[in-house]
């Protein structure tokens, strides 16, 4: 099971983590998760070769035992860290997404391409492009200047910023997925659902 925090998930409640124990085994009777039902299981079809990667990374990185699977300890942890975690456990997780080469460092090309694929998904009309929020992210907390954010930089520059932690924190909200599981998987179509879940879910 790896590195999961136990604290996140002693803060869900029993009812929760009984829905989400039935929709994890109708949707998989085997318990264990592979890639490709991963991405059926939270209706993610049609995706770009970009968008398509980034939810393989987000895959892997919820894989905590690297075993190829996903099985039900994992899908909890990973639900409640997003929801629950506290600011520097999801950005730790969230360097992780953004490191695609797992090289202990984010350069511009990877971030912009996961600021692509994640606004590809969400469907985000935002006010910046994709590259001018990625030089905006350089520009802020790239310390040293050396075109790569180190963990520390990631984690500490966006805590400092206000801002970027809000852009960060709205681009992984994952609330619609729990609306989802919590209704049986049925999608969210209107924008008055999207504001309810919002408001209720915390």
């Amino acid at each position: 099971m790896g590195n999961m925090d136990g604290k996140a998930v002693e803060e869900l409640s029993a009812t929760e983590i009984h829905q989400w124990y039935k929709k994890f085994m109708t949707e998989c009777p085997s318990g264990q998760l592979t890639q490709y039902e991963f991405k059926q299981f939270f209706g993610f079809k049609n995706l770009s070769p970009a968008s398509n990667q980034y939810i393989e990374q987000m895959f892997d990185t919820f894989d905590f035992n690297k075993d190829g699977y996903m099985d039900f300890m994992e899908y909890v942890a990973a639900l409640s860290l997003v929801l629950k975690g506290k600011v520097e456990q999801k950005l730790k997780w969230y360097f992780k997404l953004y490191d695609v080469d797992g090289n202990g460092c984010i350069d511009r090309g990877e971030l912009l391409n996961i600021i692509k694929a994640i606004r590809a998904i969400n469907r985000c009309n935002e006010d910046m492009t994709a590259e001018e929020f990625t030089d905006m992210v350089f520009d802020k907390i790239d310390i040293n200047g050396d075109g790569e954010l180190s963990l520390e930089e990631f984690i500490e520059g966006v805590q400092r910023d206000e801002f970027l932690l809000n852009v960060l924190t709205r681009s992984l909200d994952l609330k619609h997925i729990v609306h989802m599981i919590q209704n049986d998987g049925q999608n969210i179509n209107s924008e008055s659902d999207r504001q309810e879940i919002n408001g209720n879910v915390h």
